[in-house]
């Protein structure tokens, strides 16, 4: 493998992992969204509509 590639290899790496690894630390920081508004515990069909309606 040329050195370019390996360069590229690494950088990509660095940036997949780096992404897992931020949003990990994020969603535990912030582990659920509460400014969402009510609603949406049952499925679908218990409401009677759709998200088309």
């Amino acid at each position: 493998m040329s050195t370019e590639a390996t360069v590229l290899m690494v950088v990509t790496l660095a940036v997949v992992w780096g992404g897992l690894i931020a949003s990990i630390l994020f969603l535990r920081s912030k582990p659920e969204a509460d400014d969402m508004p009510a609603g949406g515990d049952g499925p679908e069909s218990e409401t009677g509509g759709s998200l088309s309606d």
